[in-house]
């Protein structure tokens, strides 16, 4: 799939060659092979369990016919203990590619343990009273923290699902 989006927007002329020396097109794509060569300074707002990634790239219908991870993949909640592993596992590897983006003051991180999507684009998740909070701070304070420099290491990963209770999971039906 991503490969043909590399293709049909001619994206190997715009990809880091630091990437594409060692890797294939498709592969400098992707953010953990991309981000270490970027040297503006970026915030990455994101959750470990990214609803649209694990409905549609990890567990998509044409890959579970007997539907094994619709359950799953429709409340988090509803996932049994392998999925909840495979999940975890998915986290870990995250967090790991994170390491040298991180490593660069000059970045800033809010990775939540939420299962949902798009979380700077309603109230509900960025600035409302009950929005999700790391380190007792919400989406846009951190952002705004990190923007105006007025913190400095604004880098907060949460810890596992279940353990954030302020998180507002998307449920599909």
């Amino acid at each position: 799939m991503f490969q043909g989006v590399v293709t049909v927007q001619n994206l190997q002329k715009d990809l880091s060659s630091t990437c594409t020396n060692h890797l294939d097109p498709t592969s400098c794509f992707f953010p953990q092979n991309l981000v270490s060569d970027i040297k503006t300074p970026m915030f990455l707002l994101n959750t470990a369990y990214d609803s649209w990634q694990v409905r549609q790239s990890l567990a998509p219908s044409s890959a579970d016919p007997r539907g094994v991870w619709k359950e799953c993949k429709s409340d988090i909640s509803r996932c049994n203990s392998s999925q909840l592993q495979f999940l975890q596992e998915f986290r870990k590897q995250m967090v790991l590619a994170l390491d040298s983006f991180s490593a660069s003051p000059q970045n800033g991180l809010f990775i939540n343990s939420c299962f949902t999507h798009c979380q700077s684009e309603t109230q509900d998740t960025w600035f409302a009273q009950d929005s999700p909070k790391l380190d007792g701070k919400r989406v846009a304070e951190s952002v705004g923290d990190w923007y105006f420099d007025r913190a400095k290491n604004v880098k907060a990963i949460d810890c596992p699902y279940p353990c954030d209770k302020t998180c507002h999971h998307l449920i599909f039906q």
